[in-house]
C-alpha cells in the first residue's frame, strides 16, 4: 500500500458538491470510482479523503485529496492513469507519494479562497457559472478600507450559515485582499486563513460588496463581529463565483504568519 496525495481542479457547475451523496454526481464520488476502477475494484474498496467539502456549484483550482493504492505504480503513472479516466470537468495537476500518516483533511494548515463578482449590467452568458453577478456601482476604495478588518482571529458567528457543525466559530484570517480586474470588469477577493466555516467566504464577499455599494458602513464588519447574528450579514454570494484556490500543509508556505495583529481603529 502506498499513500497518494493528489491536487485537483474541477468545474463545480455540474457537481452536487465535493462530498459523496446518494444518487448525486459529486467530486468525491467520481474520483472514488476512478481509482477503484484503476485498481480493478479491490476488496476492501479504496476510500478517498478530501481536504474539505465544497458546495454545489463551487469550483476548485487546488483541492487536495489522498488515498491508499494497493498496487505498485509511479507518481507519473498515477497522474496519467487518473486523468485518462476523469471527466472533462476534472483534472489532477499533481500526484505525490507521501508518508502513511499524511491526512488530506486533518493536516491542513490553511486554505486560500477566491471570489469573483462580475459587475456587468446584465449577466454575461459565458460567466454565469463562474462568477457572482453584481450590477450596482461599486466603490473599490471603500472595500479596500474595510477588508483589513477581517484579518486576525475573530468570532465569525455572523458569517456562518445555519447547518454548520463546527465546534467553534473562531477562525484566523491571515490575508484578505481585493482588486478590480478592469479587463474583465470584475471585483476579485482572496481570503487566506487557518479554516473557514460553512458559507463563510460567500457571506464575507456579500458583506464586502454591500460595503462597496454603500449599503453598509465601512466599519460594519467590526459591528458584525460583536453582534454575532447571521441575519444581520444578510447576503450569501452565489456559489458560482467561489474557487478553492489552494490548500496549505506544513512547510508549504515559508511566509506563514505566526501572529496576526488585530487592526486598530
Amino acid at each position: 500500500m502506498k499513500r497518494f496525495k493528489i491536487t485537483l481542479a474541477y468545474d463545480g457547475t455540474n457537481f452536487a458538491g465535493f462530498q459523496r451523496q446518494p444518487n448525486q454526481r459529486t467530486v468525491e464520488g467520481v474520483l472514488t470510482n476512478v481509482v477503484n476502477k484503476m485498481a480493478k475494484h479491490p476488496d476492501p474498496a479504496i476510500v478517498v479523503y478530501g481536504s474539505g467539502r465544497t458546495d454545489a456549484g463551487v469550483h476548485a483550482l487546488g483541492q487536495v485529496a489522498h488515498f491508499d493504492f494497493p498496487f505498485e505504480i509511479s507518481e507519473t503513472g498515477m497522474l496519467k492513469g487518473i486523468n485518462s479516466m476523469l471527466p472533462l470537468d476534472m483534472e489532477v495537476s499533481n500526484v505525490k507519494i507521501v508518508n502513511d500518516d499524511f491526512h488530506a483533511r486533518y493536516d491542513v494548515s490553511g486554505k486560500r479562497y477566491m471570489y469573483r463578482f462580475d459587475l456587468s449590467e446584465f449577466i454575461n452568458p459565458f460567466k454565469r457559472f463562474y462568477t457572482g453577478h453584481w450590477r450596482f456601482p461599486v466603490n473599490i476604495d471603500r472595500i479596500k478600507q474595510a477588508i483589513p478588518d477581517l484579518v486576525g482571529e475573530h468570532d465569525f458567528s455572523s458569517f456562518v450559515a445555519s447547518g454548520s457543525t463546527a465546534r467553534t466559530n473562531v477562525r484566523t484570517i491571515y490575508e484578505a485582499t481585493c482588486h478590480f480586474d478592469k479587463a474583465q470588469n470584475e471585483v476579485i477577493f482572496e481570503f487566506y486563513g487557518n479554516g473557514f466555516l460553512y458559507n463563510m467566504v460567500r457571506i464575507m464577499a456579500g458583506v464586502l460588496i454591500e460595503i462597496g455599494t454603500g449599503r453598509r458602513d465601512v466599519d460594519d464588519i467590526q459591528r458584525l463581529f460583536k453582534v454575532k447574528d447571521r441575519n444581520q450579514a444578510r447576503l450569501t454570494a452565489p456559489a458560482s463565483g467561489l474557487y478553492l484556490k489552494r490548500v496549505y500543509y506544513e512547510g508549504d508556505d515559508p511566509n506563514h504568519p505566526t501572529k496576526i495583529p488585530v487592526r486598530q481603529r
